[in-house]
């Protein structure tokens, strides 16, 4: 399968910019695409911290990713660790009871044999992946999107439910209002097959001032 290697990417750019004057515009103002695929870890511990991360500043996530990595030894997550840890000593690190509950079930499933490996999930469509993922408690659409993207650097996954994306794409337009998920939906035909590429360029069009005309 594709990947987003530099040249990938390079070839993304001119290929949105090609089928999308609006995608262009913000290409040209964004820049360089800096997306990175990072898979140093394993499933396990990219989902364990995709968890703790999840509805929290990045900050406030890092410092309790931080202490429940402390709980380990050498700092690497592993489940039949993690299923020894008392929830009163997670809880202590700063995680909630939910997110406790669903660092077990991850856990469970990984001693289990039953959450795939990084090997396996190469195996897999963008839509197997998901509804695989989805099945372990915490972890819906969204997180196994974000997988998608920055773990297997799958090029065109489109998460059409992720509030970054609508407000991206309601700026580049000057929408008066968020777009539905089903219009980013037909939106994102024309940007196939790169539709993790341009969802990068929606992310970050917001951190810039866009010219009026």
């Amino acid at each position: 399968m594709t990947d987003l290697s530099t040249a990938h990417l390079d070839a993304a750019c001119r290929y949105l910019s090609q089928r999308d004057k609006g995608m262009a515009r913000i290409i040209t103002d964004v820049g360089e695409c800096m997306l990175e695929v990072r898979s140093n870890r394993s499933v396990f511990e990219y989902l364990c911290r995709s968890i703790i991360y999840q509805q929290l500043s990045g900050k406030a996530a890092g410092t309790i990713h931080g202490r429940m990595l402390d709980l380990f030894e050498r700092r690497r997550a592993s489940a039949g660790a993690l299923l020894e840890i008392p929830m009163e000593q997670l809880r202590a690190a700063g995680l909630s009871r939910s997110k406790s509950l669903a660092l077990y079930d991850l856990s469970e499933r990984q001693a289990a044999g039953t959450l795939p490996a990084r090997q396996q999930l190469n195996r897999m469509t963008d839509q197997e992946i998901v509804d695989c993922l989805s099945q372990v408690r915490g972890v819906g659409e969204w997180t196994a999107q974000m997988l998608l993207i920055f773990y297997l650097g799958r090029p065109d996954v489109l998460p059409i439910r992720d509030l970054g994306v609508q407000k991206g794409y309601q700026r580049m337009r000057r929408l008066r209002e968020l777009p539905e998920p089903s219009r980013l939906a037909r939106a994102g035909l024309r940007w196939r097959p790169y539709r993790s590429v341009a969802t990068w360029y929606l992310w970050r069009c917001l951190e810039i001032e866009l010219p009026t005309s």
